[in-house]
């Protein structure tokens, strides 16, 4: 899932401190499980910046929906009937549907009120960590399921690098090497002679290299 995190309120009202009518959108998918932008997220931001704004005398309205998505154009034009009325949105989407929504509408400013931060996985309870950089050339067929472009501070390919001290990455005493953990993964799988396999160079033009990416599915196509 996309991983998020929350905005600093002071830096939300700072972009919106001038606006009169504002609506705070939610979304109820990778957002809503990593308890950053769901509907209950909604509510309380919307109760902090009414109680700002109310401290500070001003009379600004601010309005609470939540989408199922925001990268979708169906579940976007959900908002299109009453979207005239506000000032500024302030999404508490990913980046992306920040961007989408700010496409969607665009003479509507659109604010984000999260930073978005990785591709992960629930840990466990308000513990959420990075397994993939959606490099567009998976990998993990060839290193047991744990990818290196994620988790190696350094992306290497072909087995760790000189820093690693007893299976912890260098960069923190705290981490596991990602290479370590490929080659544990490797040797209880039975596939340790897989490790002496040579990686070639990876097209990093799938990565964000290549620019903007998009995949083009034809037999979905209307």
């Amino acid at each position: 899932m996309i991983v998020a995190d929350k905005k600093p309120i002071e830096e939300i009202i700072e972009e919106i401190k001038d606006k009169e009518r504002i609506l705070i959108l939610g979304c109820n998918e990778c957002v809503t499980v990593c308890e950053a932008g769901g509907k209950k997220e909604v509510g309380i931001l919307a109760s902090a910046l009414r109680m700002y704004f109310l401290n500070q005398g001003k009379g600004v309205t601010i309005d609470e929906i939540t989408l199922e998505r925001q990268c979708d154009h169906e579940y976007l034009e959900e908002i299109r009937d009453g979207v005239d009325q506000y000032d500024a949105i302030v999404s508490i989407a990913c980046g992306v549907g920040v961007q989408f929504t700010a496409e969607k509408y665009p003479s509507k400013p659109v604010y984000p009120g999260v930073n978005t931060c990785f591709l992960g996985v629930t840990d466990k309870r308000g513990l959420w960590t990075e397994r993939c950089q959606a490099c567009g050339q998976c990998l993990l067929s060839q290193t047991g399921g744990i990818c290196p472009v994620s988790r190696c501070a350094k992306r290497l390919l072909n087995g760790p690098c000189g820093g690693s001290t007893q299976g912890k990455c260098e960069i923190d005493n705290e981490l596991d090497c990602a290479w370590q953990l490929i080659i544990d993964r490797l040797k209880a799988l039975g596939r340790l002679d897989d490790y002496e396999k040579i990686c070639p160079i990876k097209d990093w033009s799938t990565d964000r290299a290549g620019g903007p990416r998009k995949v083009v599915r034809e037999d979905v196509q209307l």
